[in-house]
């Protein structure tokens, strides 16, 4: 009995490292950046101040659309009020925490009375009340940024490349995010800087990877870089 307990323990030995060797097996590999979907973005300076050399923000433009689908559109008509929340983060190439944040928010309510969408958006600049005829001007206000500010120059490491990080939510579980959201965009335009006490923010990892679903839909993706 001794001899084939001493050999069973044997081969458990002989086993293990077997088992452990691809010892990256235990070991999470990092989650890479180039690993979200990538959208493309349009990038543009604002023209430089008079006596500057140099054009300090830096504005984007992309669509978000696809985060309206068929039900969720259908849900939009029912006069359920709806929040679309969509956050930008600016991240260095191979960093994982972000230097900025550009935030939009649009709540939805259709008018079952006057048949049309009534809109409150909270972007760069403040908020303001308007209307949408139709689902097509609810995607166009709410579902694209168009020349949304999202960095000063000063915030950005010149020569190294810079990518837009992007969380789109419908719904929100949290109301308290969302009102962070529109006190983040009381400030003026192309004040996006993260500080170190800032709400709202964390790693790529925290924010990109590891986040569950908390929204009736989410969109992550990240755009192609831009070198100031």
């Amino acid at each position: 009995m001794r001899r084939l307990l001493r050999g069973i323990a044997a081969s458990v030995a002989l086993a293990l490292p077997l088992a452990i060797a691809p010892g990256e097996a235990l070991a999470e590999d990092p989650p890479k950046q180039e690993a979200l979907p990538r959208r493309q973005a349009n990038f543009a300076w604002d023209k430089p101040e008079p006596g500057s050399k140099a054009p300090t923000l830096l504005r984007a433009s992309f669509s978000f659309r696809d985060v309206i689908d068929r039900p969720m559109a259908d849900k939009l008509a029912s006069g359920l009020p709806t929040v679309i929340a969509m956050r930008a983060y600016v991240l260095r190439e191979g960093e994982a925490d972000p230097v900025a944040l550009a935030v939009r928010t649009c709540r939805v309510v259709f008018d079952l009375w006057d048949e049309v969408y009534r809109l409150k958006i909270s972007g760069p600049g403040g908020e303001r009340d308007t209307a949408a005829l139709n689902l097509e001007g609810v995607l166009r206000q709410c579902v694209e940024a168009r020349d949304l500010p999202v960095a000063d120059r000063s915030l950005l490491a010149k020569g190294k490349p810079h990518f837009l990080g992007v969380i789109v939510e419908v719904n929100p579980v949290s109301p308290q995010m969302v009102e962070q959201m529109r006190r983040w965009v009381s400030r003026p335009a192309g004040s996006t800087g993260i500080g170190p006490g800032d709400a709202l923010f964390g790693s790529f990892v925290g924010l990109f990877v590891r986040q569950l679903g908390t929204a009736d839909r989410t969109l992550r993706f990240r755009t192609q870089s831009v070198t100031p």
